[in-house]
């Protein structure tokens, strides 16, 4: 029931469609749990894909991969199909790629430092405004001596030279205080202890890769296994908002499209916002508004729609809200908020009828081609071509070695960068003055065996081969030592 312009999404008082040329709009899928919120999502990224529009979505449960497999016949999807007057109704897979930051169920995801950037890296880590220079301060330095940052070692290293030259780079630069280098060392600790040392890497994740599309004319769907990485939120984060400000930075401006570039779903969007500072929520709104004009759909799924902060829910123009459940005065709250932000239909007391919603129902409201909202519709949602459930772990490596991007990230590549740079210089300082002090102890020590000679007596001082031994532990126990250490069991680790 796809035409070239709308995706079918399920009929009520009548078929409900979304505009393809409105769905940079962004929108909401919004429910209690068990409410039918997954098979929407999956239906949207089927529809999307058979139009030609590749989508990316963070598989939360695991359900998502199924996506990959036909669906199976079941009365119940059949039964549905009826009752909409789906006539056409038939099972295929999507085209799948899978993608997961560990590099388990599917083609690594990586990003450098670099690519992060310190205002989100900052962002992330919510340092404060002191601790935000000192980390631009770094990136700076990194810069303009030629370092490339592209791993946490990279830059848990850069803080470390910057900390220990302060004092020189303060002139330049800015003042670099001790207690603001400390400060984000034990963030950026907390954030590999995440995980997020396998995310900040190389070779990174092209965008062009995840808009690819097949000879067929179809979108692949693009799944990032997320039920292990949902229980790191801040890494989860992490990558989501990495990706869509990668693509707001480098996709051209495009206006309204007659279809988007790339349609991004955010489930259990919650995760993202909660405890997330205000700054943090600003950047996201920013995005979020002026991605549109890139040709890219943001789509949030979560069980609340008071989980999407004002700044963000008001740009989401296109809606299906399943049923949500007034236990508690916030649940009440929430119900309050979802009807008043539909175009009320007179003959709908929607306010009730959200309570009211079985499985696999939903209240729509989609925007018209003019990008208007379309009056609240109590929608019976269509079934969905694709295998509901997971894929079992031999489909799924089926799938991961016919991907088109099989081979181009699954092995990590470590080039020289700022770790192993400065560790090298460090080794040859420390190699240098070793040098020169067994230089210095052997000049003294013969000086001293010449006037014990010309006294006639014996020496009972220390020789050379013992001078220089007691050098090295002196210069081990110093600072710089420390430093040589640190730079050589950091190399030894990233071997």
């Amino acid at each position: 029931m796809e035409n070239k312009n709308k995706l079918y999404i399920g009929t009520g008082g009548e078929k409900q469609f979304m505009e393809l040329s409105r769905a940079n709009r962004h929108g909401l899928i919004a429910g209690a749990t068990g409410t039918g919120k997954t098979v929407t999502l999956q239906i949207l990224a089927e529809g999307f894909a058979e139009q030609g529009v590749p989508v990316f979505m963070a598989d939360v449960k695991g359900d998502l991969s199924g996506m990959s497999q036909p669906g199976e016949p079941k009365d119940f999807l059949f039964k549905r199909a009826k009752q909409i007057g789906l006539d056409d109704y038939d099972f295929k897979p999507s085209p799948v790629v899978f993608w997961d930051v560990f590099g388990q169920q599917g083609h690594p995801v990586r990003s450098t430092i670099s690519e992060m950037g310190p205002l989100l890296l900052s962002r992330l880590l919510e340092l404060n405004e002191t601790q935000e220079g000192v980390l631009f301060i770094a990136f700076e330095v990194a810069d303009d001596q030629g370092l490339l940052l592209l791993d946490l070692d990279d830059l848990r290293s850069m803080l470390m030279f910057i900390g220990e030259n302060s004092k020189s780079i303060g002139l330049e630069y800015g003042n670099v205080s001790s207690a603001s280098v400390g400060a984000i060392q034990r963030r950026l600790l907390k954030l590999r202890t995440q995980g997020a040392d396998q995310f900040f890497g190389e070779p990174a994740l092209k965008l062009s890769d995840l808009m690819r599309t097949t000879y067929e004319g179809r979108g692949f769907v693009n799944i990032l296994a997320a039920d292990r990485l949902i229980e790191t939120p801040q890494v989860y984060g992490t990558v989501l908002l990495w990706l869509l400000s990668e693509l707001f930075e480098e996709l051209p401006e495009v206006g309204d499209p007659d279809k988007p570039k790339i349609v991004f779903f955010f489930d259990e969007a919650h995760l993202l916002f909660d405890d997330a500072p205000k700054a943090l929520i600003e950047r996201i709104a920013q995005v979020v508004r002026l991605i549109r004009s890139k040709g890219v759909g943001v789509f949030f799924v979560t069980q609340n729609p008071l989980d999407v902060p004002d700044e963000v829910l008001g740009q989401l123009g296109n809606r299906v809200q399943h049923a949500l459940r007034a236990y508690t005065p916030r649940d009440a709250k929430a119900v309050r908020t979802a009807a008043q932000t539909f175009r009320q239909n007179p003959d709908l007391d929607t306010e009730t009828v959200i309570t009211q919603l079985g499985v696999g129902e939903a209240l729509t409201s989609l925007l018209d081609p003019d990008g208007v909202p379309g009056i609240v519709q109590r929608t019976l949602i269509r079934p969905p071509c694709s295998r509901l459930g997971p894929a079992d772990d031999d489909e799924r490596a089926d799938t991961i070695k016919r991907s088109p991007v099989a081979g181009i990230y699954d092995e990590e590549i470590d080039r020289e960068s700022a770790h192993e740079i400065l560790t090298r210089r460090a080794d040859e300082t420390a190699r240098d003055a070793e040098k020169a002090d067994a230089e210095a102890a052997a000049e003294k020590q013969r000086k001293k065996e010449e006037r014990s000679s010309k006294s006639g007596r014996k020496s009972n001082r220390q020789g050379v081969g013992e001078a220089f031994a007691k050098s090295v532990v002196r210069t081990i126990g110093s600072q710089l030592g420390r430093a040589i250490l640190r730079g050589i069991l950091g190399s030894l680790s990233r071997k």
